[in-house]
Formats: C-alpha cells, structure tokens, sequence
C-alpha cells in the first residue's frame, strides 16, 4: 500500500474537444471478477473519469466486478449527463471518505442562454424558450460578477437532499415542487473562457454543496432569457484532478493487483495536510491492539495526525 503513486499535477486540464464519449452500461459487456486467490487486498482511490450515461452507481457496481471488492464507495455524485473526476474509494481507504465531504470541486461548464428546462439540464424538458440575440459577452460578464464570492443558493428540485424526509428528485419525477430554504455556497472562481452566442463555457471552482445547474439557471434569471447548463465536466474534486483519471475501459485492461501502485492513490490523501506520525514495530503492535499512542510519540503536535508504520501502513 505504501508504494501506490501521489497526485503530481498542480491544475487540470481542459478535456479533449470533440472527445468519444464511451457507450452507457447497459451496452457495454459484463466483465467476470477477477481471481483473487493468493492476490494482496487492494486499497486506495482511483479517479475515474466518469462516462456520460452512467450514473455515479454504476461506475461503483463496475469497479466492483473488475476488481472483485465490494468495499467500494465515491467522493460526490456527478449527474448521468455529466462527465470527468470521480474518485473511487476501495478497500480501506472508504475509511477516509468523510474527510472529503467538505473538499472543494472545479467544473468546465457550458451554459446555454434563452432556454429553460425543469431540472435546469440537458436532460431536462424545455419549458421555456425566449430570444438570446440581446444576451452580449459583456452581459453575461456582469451577470457573473454577482455570483462570485459567498452567497446563498437554492438547490434545484433534481436533487438528492431530502426535505421533510423525502428527495427532492423523487418529488420532481412525480411532477412535484416544494418550496426550498437557500443553502450557503462559495464561488472561488467563475470565469467565462469562451462565449459562443449563445453558449458561454465557464470556468467555475466552488465550495461543497453547490448545484452548477442551479448557478445556471440563476444566470439565465438574471439575463432576464433563462438559462440551462448544457455539459458539465468536472476537472477536479478535493486532491484528484482530471489529469490523474483513467476511464472505464482503460481500468478493464489493467493487469490487477500487480499494476495497482501505478494507478491507485494512496488512502491518506485526504489527510495529506495533518502532521505525520511513524511508530516504531513495538508502539505499531501496541497501538494495533488499542493501547493510545504514547505522549512522548506525539510531542507537541495537537489535534488530528497521521500515524504510519516503518513499512508505510
């Protein structure tokens, strides 16, 4: 586990144009697990650059027949129309999930301006269409200047946070509208990289809990046209970035277990930041058996650390 490669890239890159998107998974052909006899446990993330077509589930239903684990979960759902970063994690490293709940995501957003939809998609049915001719890239740049830095934003009803008990997406596939308290978000970043009438591509990096559809549709309320996000790619989440992501298919030819130090990520990537302990064989025995690491171990270093063995476990 100790020898399984680091992120090295700094930033993201923006995804290949006219890129081949991989058939949804009902197409494609059921892969039989594979032997594990005699095999080491493997442990880690991997960040999958997720197919457009297949929902978050399936990657993780894949993942667990090509490498027969079932202790597989993901760090933040990314819609069936959206594509890019979703880091998976395996074996133990699902004991590191929750440190990524807070972790920040960068998306590639296209917005398409005089069209509304009900869930503010491209999977969505149009409900409105106006003229754009009127909507200029100088409009859309002040439209953006309202939505960077802190604000509040109300999650569309194609969502699964639950209000009184229920999803809200369950609600809106019966056709159903609830009233919704705003959320506190964060937009670090909102740039417009490209303006194509009517279409702008956006560069948005952003907190926890923000809905990029949502963003969408508030741009388009604010041109006074609608608006609904037309492709999303996620090019980052928390530490993983597009750069380091393998695809569905690349992951089916990989030679497991003895190629996963290459395309794996260690488990403690999201604790990368806490300071880092390494027990001596004796205190790594004692500490494995529930006896609390000793003061003098720990020096003066407070709050959460790290803790390795001399092999790197």
């Amino acid at each position: 586990m100790s020898d399984v490669r680091r992120p090295t890239c700094p930033s993201p890159p923006s995804p290949p144009a006219g890129a081949q998107r991989p058939a949804p998974p009902e197409a494609a052909t059921r892969l039989t697990p594979p032997d594990r006899s005699g095999s080491p446990s493997l442990h880690g993330y991997l960040v999958i650059d997720k197919p457009a077509g297949w929902t978050s589930f399936d990657v993780v239903a894949r993942a667990r027949r090509l490498l027969g684990e079932k202790r597989i979960g993901h760090a933040g759902t990314l819609d069936p129309a959206a594509t890019g970063v979703l880091p998976l994690a395996v074996g133990m490293a699902t004991k590191t999930l929750e440190f990524l709940n807070d972790a920040s995501k960068t998306y590639l957003a296209e917005v398409t301006f005089g069209v509304e939809t009900d869930s503010h998609d491209i999977e969505g049915r149009v409900t409105r269409t106006t003229g754009s001719e009127e909507v200029t890239a100088d409009a859309v740049e002040t439209a953006l200047r309202r939505f960077r830095g802190p604000g509040q934003q109300v999650p569309p009803m194609h969502a699964a946070i639950k209000v009184g008990g229920q999803k809200l997406y369950d609600l809106a596939r019966r056709g159903e509208e609830i009233p919704r308290s705003p959320r506190p978000v964060t937009i670090h970043v909102l740039e417009m990289l490209e303006w194509d009438p009517p279409v702008a591509t956006l560069l948005v990096d952003c907190s926890k809990g923000t809905y990029i559809r949502a963003l969408a549709r508030d741009l388009g309320a604010a041109r006074g046209t609608g608006a609904y996000l037309s492709n999303l790619v996620r090019l980052r989440a928390g530490p993983f970035h597009l750069c380091q992501a393998i695809t569905i298919d690349e992951l089916t030819r990989i030679e497991l277990p003895w190629a996963w130090p290459w395309v794996a990520v260690h488990p403690d990537i999201p604790v990368q930041t806490w300071p880092a302990l390494v027990l001596d064989e004796d205190a790594s025995r004692c500490w494995r058996q529930g006896s609390p690491i000793p003061a003098a171990c720990k020096g003066k270093v407070l709050g959460p650390i790290r803790v390795y063995d001399t092999a790197g476990d």
